[in-house]
This record gives structure tokens, C-alpha cells and sequence, in this order.
């Protein structure tokens, strides 16, 4: 027998609740039809017979991620499609990314952009699409543009690449014909050169996994996150907004919808006014938010060019001893993002010889995370020369060797690590993400299975040392899904 409505309407608020706290979904009064009509769907997914009983069920045990992908699939709305919201992309055209590209011609040839929330990949191609127009000498520049959602149904057809015509609704004329192909069936395929510009991957932004080096998304240029904190409730959407401004790199710029724009932004994010769309840049001095307008931004070089070393945290340091209490000090100024004091209280560490090789770590990040990696080689030599049986100085020195664009130094480095430390799973990870970037299909999947084996022996949900909220099994998952990409591919 049905249950009565007040029941029904009580388990609906509970229900509301528990997903707001697992995945960040809110669905305030207006919106509850919203609600119940996506979980009549994912009862017949999960092989409920109604509504009333998935959602007993569902409050009967933790969330696992089978469980949030599915309901991902009902509960969110993908709606997008090419060359959405113009206002925005012309002032990305014609201010942001001319800045950007004339900066990085002199200083490494660099960009990173993340579409966080995806949903079907038409935002991430569109990004590419218009890099591409923008730099005729895309295939010199390291260019990383990430796609990432909740949705596994969306990535997969994002992966694809495959559309109809309603994806090209409002879309420019000259698109289709430049940029896909048409297919028997009477869709349209993007073409090779900008697909494999683009990653898709999962990531739940309501999870503590970013920014970080093993799912890259950190030092980002640019942030895209539109039509998406509209489903969080406000605690949550303040949370995100404050990781998004961490996996910025400084002078990094982040993109909302106007609805989502609100005084919850974190105040290292300053409002830049375009013509007919406001933006929100990333001010590393942290003074309070003023609205400004394009012609008030000096795009300085430096803090344009700045690449943004993971956290401290993105990087597994194993087995190392414990931490003096200056040490500590130090460490708890860089992860605030002092980075001069932090580098002027590890420096007065030197002396201390038990510490020593910790602290030069220390400084080698911090410079790194300030886009002084001449500086931070040097730190790295200082810690390998204290000590060259230490795997973290040589792990350290590859990230740095990476970020300059020196990818076969850097695997030179990443393969001494593992000779000292055979179990080092980011190092295993890194390498394997190299590899694929190079087309070595073959010896990515055994750095990928190595990798594997290495948090194999560690429970999924203990946190990996020093890696800024991500498990041993998230991991896994991330390089599962790498894995599942190479082989469909």
C-alpha cells in the first residue's frame, strides 16, 4: 500500500536532506516535483517498485559511488550546447585569453582550463574550438583543457563526441563545417585535433579532491563552473567556490552564471566587469573584493604566468619522520598561502640538521607554488644532495622538471623515484599520465597497473599522506577511468 502523503512528503524532506549532504543536490520547495520525479526514474534503475521505497533504501546505508553516479543521472539536468552564452566567451576572445597567450609565448607556452560540470562536453569543446582559432601554434603549447562531471552518462557521451542538431542551437555558422564531420546517422563528430585536446573525467566537486596533482586541477587558468552551484545548497556552494580559488593558479580567472554569482565568493576573488558579463579573477594579495573593469587590470606577466605547484598535500611523502615544531609553523604559512613568511621561517631551519632535508622540500614547493621553479630546481638539487637515497627530493625535482616542459627529464626523475621507493603511488601515476600524453599506450597501462597495486595495500578510505582530502581509493578510481579511456580508445 502507498504511503500517505504527509509520510511520503516527510521522507521526500529527509531524503532532500541526505543527498544535500552527500552530493551537495538542494532542492528547495519549488523544486521537490524536480526531485521526485528523478527518483520514480532511478527507482526502476535500482530495481525498486516506487518512489517510496528507493528512497527508503537509500536512507538505509551510506551513498556509495554506483549509488551517486546513478542518481547523478536522474537528479542533475545537462542542458548545454555549443558556444553558449556569448557575452562571456567574447570577453574571454577579446580580453582574457590575449593576455594570456601573449604572456605564455615568453614563458613556457602553457594554458590549463577546467570546465568543472561539463554535463555532455559541448563547454569543454567550445573552449577548445576557440583556443585552437586563438593559437595557429596550438600543437607546440602544452595545453591542458579538463572536463569533469558527476555524471557518467554525460561523460561518456561527452567522450564520444558525437551530436545532434540540438547541440548547434544558437551555435556560430562557420562551426559544423570547420569542426565536425557528419556521420550516416545524422550526427555531427568533432574532429580529431580537438578532442584530443579535451579530458573528461569524473569528480563529485562536493568531495575534498582538489586542487591536486593526480586529477589535475591545479594552476588553473581558467575555471568554468556555470549552471552548476545553483543545485548546492549555500554552505556547500561557499566550499566549493573556495576550492575552485585554490586550484586557480594567481591571475587565474573563474567563470559562473550570473544567478550563481553571489557575496559568497571567497575574497581573493576580485569582480572584473566585461560588457555584459561579469568575471571573477584571483587576487594572490588577498585584499578585499572591488568591482573593476577590464581596462583597470594590468595582466602583468608574472602573475599571469605564474603556475601554481600542487599543495603540499598533492604530494605523498612516505615513511618521513616526524616534524619539529618549526617545521610545522612553516608548513601551516605555505598551506595558508604566506608564501614569504612560510619561505623566510623554513630558511631560518637550515641549520638544524635532523630537519633539514623536510625543509628543503618545504622551500622547493614554496617557490614552485609562486611560479619561481628555476628556484625551486634549485631547492630540489639542495634536498637530493642532503641526500640522494631520499625518493620525495627526486619526486619533487620531476613535478618542477614537468611544469617547465621538460618531459623526458622529468621521467628520468619520476623513474629514480620509484627505483627508491618502488610503492610510490603518485609517482607510479605520474609517469603513467606522461606516458599516455606521449601516445605510449602500452607502458601507461603498466605504470596505471603499478599504481594500482601500490594502494591495493591500503584501505580505500584512509587518506593518502599529505594529498589534500584524497583516499587511496579515489585514486584508484581516477586512474580506472584513465585506464577505461585508453582501452576504448
Amino acid at each position: 500500500m502507498a504511503m500517505e502523503q504527509g509520510g511520503q512528503d516527510a521522507l521526500l524532506l529527509r531524503l532532500n536532506d541526505f543527498l544535500a549532504q552527500q552530493m551537495g543536490l538542494h532542492f528547495p520547495a519549488g523544486r521537490r516535483i524536480d526531485l521526485l520525479r528523478g527518483l520514480k526514474a532511478a527507482a526502476r534503475e535500482f530495481g525498486m517498485p516506487d518512489a517510496e521505497a528507493c528512497m527508503q533504501w537509500l536512507l538505509s546505508t551510506p551513498l556509495d559511488r554506483q549509488r551517486i553516479e546513478t542518481l547523478a543521472c536522474h537528479l542533475t539536468v545537462g542542458e548545454t550546447y555549443f558556444f553558449r552564452d556569448p557575452k562571456t566567451l567574447d570577453a574571454l576572445q577579446m580580453h582574457i585569453l590575449p593576455a594570456l597567450i601573449q604572456s605564455r609565448r615568453q614563458h613556457g607556452q602553457t594554458l590549463r582550463i577546467w570546465s568543472a560540470g561539463c554535463s555532455t562536453g559541448e563547454e569543454a569543446y567550445s573552449l577548445a574550438i576557440l583556443v585552437q582559432r586563438m593559437i595557429p601554434d596550438f600543437k607546440q603549447w602544452r595545453i591542458t583543457i579538463l572536463g569533469t562531471d558527476i555524471n557518467p552518462r554525460a561523460l561518456a557521451k561527452a567522450e564520444s563526441g558525437s551530436y545532434g542538431e540540438w547541440s548547434f542551437r544558437n551555435a556560430p555558422d562557420w562551426l559544423k563545417n570547420s569542426y565536425f564531420r557528419a556521420t550516416d546517422n545524422g550526427r555531427y563528430e568533432i574532429i580529431a585535433s580537438v578532442r584530443e585536446m579535451v579530458t573528461f573525467a569524473y569528480l563529485n566537486l562536493t568531495e575534498n579532491t582538489y586542487p591536486s596533482l593526480a586529477n589535475n586541477t591545479h594552476a588553473v587558468d581558467i575555471i568554468f563552473c556555470r549552471n552548476v552551484l545553483m543545485y548546492f545548497e549555500p554552505a556547500l556552494a561557499t566550499q566549493v567556490l573556495h576550492r575552485h580559488s585554490l586550484s586557480l593558479a594567481d591571475g587565474g580567472w573563474l567563470v559562473t552564471s550570473p544567478t550563481e554569482a553571489s557575496q559568497a565568493m571567497p575574497e581573493t576573488l576580485e569582480i572584473v566587469n566585461f560588457p555584459g558579463a561579469i568575471l571573477y579573477r584571483k587576487n594572490a594579495s588577498g585584499r578585499v573584493r572591488q568591482p573593476a573593469s577590464p581596462e583597470q587590470i594590468v595582466f602583468s606577466p608574472a602573475a599571469v604566468t605564474q603556475r601554481t605547484m600542487p599543495q603540499p598535500a598533492a604530494i605523498v611523502v612516505n615513511k618521513a619522520p616526524p616534524k619539529p615544531p618549526g617545521y610545522q609553523q612553516a608548513l601551516a604559512l605555505y598551506r595558508q598561502g604566506h608564501y614569504h613568511e612560510a619561505a623566510a621561517q623554513a630558511e631560518t631551519l637550515l641549520g638544524n640538521r635532523q630537519d633539514r632535508l623536510q625543509v628543503l622540500h618545504l622551500l622547493a614547493r614554496i617557490h614552485a607554488n609562486q611560479g619561481e621553479l628555476s628556484k625551486a630546481r634549485q631547492w630540489c638539487r639542495q634536498a637530493i644532495d642532503a641526500d640522494r637515497l631520499d625518493p620525495v627530493g627526486h619526486y619533487l625535482l620531476a613535478v618542477v622538471l614537468l611544469e617547465q616542459g621538460l618531459a623526458d627529464d622529468g621521467k628520468q626523475e619520476l623513474k629514480r623515484t620509484l627505483y627508491l621507493d618502488p610503492d610510490f603511488a603518485l609517482a607510479h601515476f605520474a609517469l603513467g599520465n606522461l606516458c599516455r600524453q606521449q601516445g605510449s599506450s602500452k607502458d601507461a597501462r603498466k605504470h596505471f597497473d603499478n599504481a594500482l597495486l601500490s594502494l591495493a595495500a591500503q584501505p580505500t578510505e584512509e587518506l593518502l599522506p599529505e594529498a589534500e582530502g584524497l583516499t587511496a581509493g579515489r585514486l584508484a578510481e581516477i586512474i580506472q577511468t584513465l585506464r577505461k579511456q585508453e582501452e576504448s580508445a
